[in-house]
């Protein structure tokens, strides 16, 4: 139970909330965007914006990978799938996201070959275990992820394995981080950094955040008090008119990164022109694809993928909740059409989405006060 009892600590947590509101400015209002889907979801699920300062505001950045993909991107995926031959193989989260023609889920109803596997070499071992069929591995995720796709395709490479290819849809962080601050209609005055990524690629590649943008950002880690130490930490810098790239979740995170899982996505992945993303339009060089010497390997070399592009359903409002413009429930379809159940969206559909996040805490937290008052 080390990291996990003491960072959940509620007298250290009350100590450290107290310390938050000793530090902020009454008189000011701050606005700290946490990148990660994982922070989205922690600060939700232990009811983190209650302990805090009414002039702090939350913003919820774009780092659920499930969330920022593209609806062509899966209509892609399941095009490449109607193939007797193929199966269609992804993470769970990836079952219940909607493309034009309905979920991977939908279409395993409808007869596709869908799979839900655990990791890439999962993936890798069903191509195996069945030399009549082509697997395909539907690979999502930011630089956490890529790592694992990187060493599968190296051993898929390694032992000759013909029907095994990888679609890839990993992408990178930091241009998603630069297209925000693009955004003429946001305001920040700092990042809660995202840790899982920062475990591979580490702390520096955020220095230009610091530099250029003026902007604090603090790596933290996932328990309750990560976050609020981070917050302290982040306080700190902004009472002092700083700008630093600071890492609370030293424990977990080098500074420099994973030198050897970076040396692996290098050797495997190259970065794509321009890549896509949901709410954000196109981003360069903000994703990856796999190196020509791994073309065999390679589900968009070794088959017809049609390129979809797609919109959103107009009603939903998932790219202004992604860039954090709007809340979740000011979206017109939250908690209505669209719900943990019955998504629209995919911002919805993953845990670590802030719709998602927001409705199975805040929201029913907030259905279950009024009932409360009403009687």
């Amino acid at each position: 139970m080390r990291f996990v009892d003491e960072f959940r600590d509620p007298e250290i947590i009350n100590r450290t909330a107290d310390e938050i509101r000793r530090l902020v400015d009454p008189k000011r209002h701050y606005r700290l965007m946490e990148v990660c889907g994982g922070h989205t979801h922690a600060i939700y699920r232990f009811g983190l914006k209650d302990v805090l300062p009414s002039n702090i505001e939350l913003i919820h950045g774009p780092g659920c990978p499930v969330c920022v993909l593209p609806m062509g991107r899966i209509d892609d995926g399941l095009a490449v799938a109607q193939s007797e031959e193929v199966v269609f193989a992804a993470f769970g989260d990836m079952m219940r996201v909607p493309g034009t023609q309905g979920s991977p889920l939908e279409h395993k109803a409808r007869g596709v070959d869908v799979r839900i596997v655990y990791s890439p070499s999962d993936a890798l071992k069903l191509a195996r275990t069945c030399p009549d069929k082509h697997i395909m591995f539907f690979a999502i995720g930011f630089e956490t992820t890529a790592p694992s796709t990187a060493l599968t395709l190296m051993r898929a490479r390694a032992e000759g394995i013909r029907n095994f290819s990888v679609f890839c849809n990993h992408v990178t962080i930091i241009p998603a981080i630069r297209a925000i601050l693009d955004s003429p209609d946001m305001r920040l005055d700092a990042f809660i950094g995202p840790g899982h990524v920062s475990t591979v690629i580490g702390c520096r590649p955020y220095e230009w955040i610091a530099v250029s943008e003026r902007k604090p950002i603090v790596v933290s880690g996932f328990e309750p008090l990560d976050i609020l130490q981070s917050i302290v930490m982040i306080l700190h810098q902004l009472r002092a008119g700083e700008a630093r790239v600071e890492n609370q979740y030293k424990r977990v995170v080098p500074w420099e990164g994973n030198r050897a899982a970076l040396r692996a996505m290098a050797e495997v992945f190259q970065l794509r022109p321009y890549f896509e993303w949901r709410g954000l339009g196109f981003i360069s060089q903000s994703a990856l694809r796999i190196r020509g010497e791994y073309a065999q390997w390679d589900t968009e070399q070794r088959f017809h993928v049609p390129g979809v592009r797609v919109t959103d359903p107009r009603a939903a409002q998932c790219g202004e909740v992604l860039k954090g413009v709007l809340k979740p429930a000011q979206c017109k379809l939250f908690g209505r059409e669209c719900t943990p159940e019955h998504p629209i969206g995919a911002l919805m559909v993953s845990t670590e989405g802030s719709c998602a996040a927001y409705h199975s805490y805040e929201h029913r937290k907030n259905q279950l006060t009024s009932i409360q008052t009403a009687a």
